[in-house]
């Protein structure tokens, strides 16, 4: 259980600093570069606890799948990004695949 929310926190964490990105784009101001630096620092340390009980594969697959999913999605909420039909298919399958990945062996044997 913690594996998981250790897992859940770091994608949460990814997707703040990646979001915050975009206001690093704009003007480089401190605040918003510490937050990506955290945010970052602070996934890849979660992402280890994750893994003292986690295979590699599930770890990355949901950290980089769901991550780059709620981007997307936030972005497109946040930003007014859009999101076309395939876009919405492929975080779909995204969603599907990680569901899929993680039903089929997570934990270390």
């Amino acid at each position: 259980m913690i594996a998981w929310l250790a897992l859940g926190s770091a994608v949460a964490l990814e997707t703040v600093a990646t979001l915050t990105l975009r206001a690093l784009s704009r003007e480089v101001r401190l605040l918003p570069l510490l937050l990506v630096i955290a945010g970052y620092a602070g996934a890849f340390a979660l992402m280890t606890v994750a893994l003292r009980s986690l295979n590699v594969g599930t770890v990355y697959a949901i950290w980089s799948g769901v991550g780059t999913a709620a981007v997307a999605i936030i972005a497109a909420l946040v930003y007014g990004e859009s999101l076309t039909l395939a876009s919405v298919s492929g975080i779909a399958l995204i969603i599907a695949g990680v569901v899929v990945l993680s039903l089929t062996g997570a934990h270390h044997a």
